[in-house]
């Protein structure tokens, strides 16, 4: 409660003062030297609403000269690890940049040109309206031409589970095109390595952060996904970063259903076993019954205590998520006053912020 107090006192003041809405649009990349000129060019210099434009890439171990292209085209922020270290690291990375550079707003996009520029005003449009905190682009998979079938149907399936497991109303789960707010970026924290768009779709959800979907068109493809070779490949790898992000927040829920069956199965073995012995108590043929029912009534029990031991886990990882995340403000806020924290990590190529040319009064709702 006090933490939203605090930054509820933050956004009156910035709201006070009439600060600017500043917009950053992160792009991850991995050898992408042939693609991101386009990238980069299709970009709205200009949008309703946001007094600042500038463009970060998160340079994840390219071997192609990517971080050189990006000075050349005048990108103005580049974050360059020195080796691979995968996308959710690549966004995390970008997402703590971005904050320190002073972002009210975050969009997300692709540096093989998936996602179309045009399309970021209306992506945005929710966060400095205020309705919402994450807004995510539906790509409206069942049109895409160079999706198959089966890469529809895994599509509509796995975002309805993503659904289910969010407690959220999100329509394109693994959409990477998406707009963060200030407040729910503070909130982001990614534990896997393979992906961010599921987990921090579920984090968001039971974090009680609003989400909304803006119903986008993508570009024709240009190369193959480089995030995974196949879809049994994706399977393996999504299955289990689902599974732990809703562990994560629903451990009881999680593991109760599990204990409740084992519990439900032992007592009616038990009871059949207790029926026959009754009947005839001379008779010892349905003694498996007994040992097997115990067995499960056992193992039941053994889960409620791992249940109860996982909530204590997930509640103290809450009370340290809800430290970090004081700590990033803190740190963002330093580094507004600070321009050696603001810029640690961070190459700057001193290329020009793309002004709003029609100065209007700043929304209090993108902060």
């Amino acid at each position: 409660m006090r933490s939203e107090v605090n930054f509820s006192t933050h956004v009156v003041l910035r709201c006070a003062a009439k600060s600017p809405v500043k917009l950053i649009i992160q792009i991850p990349c991995l050898n992408e030297r042939d693609t991101l000129a386009q990238t980069f060019a299709d970009l709205p210099r200009s949008i309703d609403g946001v007094d600042e434009i500038e463009v970060l890439i998160i340079d994840d171990g390219s071997t192609d000269g990517t971080s050189s292209l990006a000075e050349q085209l005048g990108i103005h922020h580049i974050v360059r690890f020195a080796k691979n270290r995968g996308l959710a690291a690549g966004f995390m990375a970008g997402i703590d940049a971005c904050l320190r550079l002073g972002a009210d707003i975050i969009v997300n996009t692709d540096a093989d040109n998936q996602y179309r520029g045009a399309e970021i005003p209306r992506l945005v449009a929710p966060i400095l309206d205020g309705r919402a905190d994450l807004v995510i682009g539906d790509r409206q998979t069942d049109r895409i031409e160079h999706f198959s079938p089966l890469k529809k149907v895994l599509q509509r399936w796995g975002s309805r589970l993503i659904r289910r497991l969010s407690a959220t109303e999100v329509a394109d789960s693994p959409s990477g095109f998406r707009a963060v707010s200030r407040k729910a970026a503070l909130q982001l924290f990614v534990h896997n390595r393979f992906t961010y768009t599921l987990e921090t779709v579920i984090q968001a959800g039971r974090r009680g952060l609003a989400l909304e979907n803006v119903k986008i068109t993508t570009n024709p493809k240009t190369r193959e996904s480089r995030l995974f070779r196949s879809i049994p490949d994706y399977l393996r790898r999504a299955g289990p970063v689902m599974f732990r992000a809703y562990a994560m927040y629903r451990p009881v829920q999680l593991v109760g259903w599990v204990a409740t069956v084992l519990l439900v199965f032992g007592v009616a073995i038990g009871v059949r076993f207790l029926y026959f012995y009754l009947r005839n108590p001379d008779y010892s043929g349905y003694i498996q019954s007994l040992i097997v029912g115990t067995g499960a009534v056992v193992m039941a029990c053994i889960l409620v205590a791992v249940a109860l031991l996982a909530e204590l886990i997930a509640t103290n990882r809450r009370l340290v998520e809800e430290v970090l995340m004081r700590v990033r403000r803190i740190e963002t806020e330093l580094a507004e006053r600070e321009p050696a924290l603001r810029l640690e990590g961070i190459q700057s190529t001193g290329a020009k912020p793309w002004h709003n040319q029609q100065v209007q009064p700043a929304r209090a709702s993108a902060r």
